[in-house]
């Protein structure tokens, strides 16, 4: 028998309108006074004020924080915590796509605890308690609901990590609604995400175990069978919330098997270029794939039955070729950038963009097969 560890979310709520329950949620976590991360662009369209007026129906006093920014600089990171600490937070609330799901879960962390977000960066530095923290995804991608990492962007434009525990919400909440109005490239962008999160915790060399491969694997066959769907039927709620429920599940599977090179190279896209998060690892899947081939080969062909269920392989090798033959195809059909010229990065960029990958070391231990310098920087040429 295995020997192994699992952490995940204690609490999940999958329902259509469930966000109307958030005052009652926050009832039960015995906060009268929260505040709600979201996002400038949820707050145009709308998506906030059911959620709000439910809320202040039942006496909850709610304070709106709703300017953060995507890959969450530092500074706007700590802006929401002095608006928590301004209204004297109870509980926080993040509503809206990874960014504000990992800014909610770092503003319930450092009010709960008087520590400095330097000092946390990395992994199990983080000290608690923590207040009590909601987190509402209206992304099918990140899963970071139901992860215990939260990423910022530094002043010098790196990606930096807190990692704890202590960052798992008390409840996540899926409510497919919440994603119906999502662009057709953002549902693209995420969709892709969450399929790496699955990818990638099913090739983990470190802590991948029985739970994360089995999650993994009912990820991809959600996410797979339901993303071309959401793009040709954006209002279909069963296909919404499909693949909610597959990036949550992958989100849980790469908590417990971490992500490795798609990740490390995708960073430094995000942190120089601003390319979004989902965008990035699209840019450098289909080229780590193939790298992997050759450490990979019979992972890879047990994922074909999750994304190819219908085709039937002569060998292991076939399988492996099956699986990064569908991967290629769904990619190049999404509706979004193909080529890293297409997002601004040039030839003089590749060298910068390897070092920062370089020193990604957390992610890169994790690749089915070691990456050294040269491997990097051709991944990334062949998709320039």
């Amino acid at each position: 028998m295995s020997t192994f560890t699992f952490e995940t979310t204690p609490r999940v709520i999958c329902e259509i309108d469930g966000a109307l329950r958030l005052g009652q949620l926050c009832r039960e976590l015995k906060a009268e006074r929260v505040l709600l991360v979201s996002d400038p662009g949820l707050l145009r369209a709308g998506l906030l004020d059911a959620p709000l007026a439910a809320m202040r129906a039942l006496g909850v006093q709610v304070t709106l924080y709703s300017d953060v920014q995507a890959d969450p600089p530092v500074a706007a990171v700590l802006d929401a915590v002095e608006a928590a600490r301004g209204c004297g937070a109870q509980a926080v609330i993040g509503l809206g796509g990874g960014s504000s799901l990992d800014t909610a879960k770092l503003v319930a962390l450092l009010c709960g605890h008087e520590q400095t977000l330097e000092s946390i960066y990395g992994i199990n530095l983080a000290k608690g308690p923590r207040l009590p923290l909601i987190q509402v995804p209206t992304t099918a991608g990140t899963g970071s609901e139901v992860t215990a990492v939260a990423i910022v962007t530094t002043p010098s434009h790196e990606k930096k990590g807190v990692v704890s525990p202590l960052l798992y919400p008390d409840i996540a909440l899926l409510d497919a609604r919440l994603t119906v109005g999502l662009p057709a490239a953002i549902s693209a962008m995420t969709g892709v995400d969450a399929m790496v999160h699955a990818i990638e915790a099913y090739t983990s060399v470190h802590k991948k175990n029985v739970l994360s491969d089995g999650l993994a694997v009912q990820a991809l066959r959600l996410l797979a069978g339901n993303l071309d769907r959401v793009l040709s039927e954006p209002g279909d709620l069963s296909a919404r919330s499909d693949m909610l429920l597959g990036s949550m599940l992958a989100g849980m599977a790469f908590a417990n098997a971490p992500v490795a090179a798609v990740h490390a190279l995708a960073y430094p896209l995000g942190g120089q270029f601003h390319v979004p998060h989902g965008l990035s690892n699209a840019l450098v899947l289909v080229p780590v794939l193939n790298f992997n081939r050759s450490a990979a080969e019979p992972l890879y062909a047990q994922l074909a039955s999750a994304v190819v269920p219908q085709q039937r392989f002569a060998s292991a090798a076939d399988a492996c070729d099956g699986f990064i033959d569908f991967i290629t195809r769904l990619v190049a059909r999404m509706p979004f950038a193909q080529r890293l010229h297409e997002v601004g990065v040039t030839a003089q960029d590749l060298s910068r963009l390897t070092e920062d990958a370089l020193k990604v070391e957390r992610l890169l231990i994790n690749n089915p097969r070691p990456l050294n310098r040269d491997d990097i920087h051709a991944i990334y040429a062949s998709v320039l």
